[in-house]
């Protein structure tokens, strides 16, 4: 799936999840900052990372923060996001 414009989704409250989207030809480029980064950062990137796989996304950059969001949050955020920056609607 094509990245083709900026887009957010989620919010900084707690237990939830920021993320930017935007275009890049240069791969995946993934920054976090995570208020459980000692605990749970690799499995946060983890399931970024996964998500970003399963909808066939090879190229962008997206910018996190992560409030403390668990697994089906993080997925439903990287899913949002990718459906508003790619233009396409996500059939879940």
């Amino acid at each position: 799936m094509e990245i083709k414009t900026k887009a957010v989704a989620g919010t900084l409250e707690s237990s939830d999840i920021y993320i930017m989207i935007e275009p890049c030809s240069n791969g995946i480029e993934l920054e976090v900052e995570s208020v459980v980064e000692g605990q749970y950062g690799e499995e946060v990137r983890a399931v970024i990372l996964e998500t970003l796989k399963e909808l066939d996304v090879k190229n962008a950059k997206l910018i996190v923060n992560d409030k403390g969001a668990i697994d089906p949050v993080i997925r439903s955020r990287v899913q949002t996001v990718i459906s508003r920056a790619s233009q396409q609607k996500i059939g879940f």
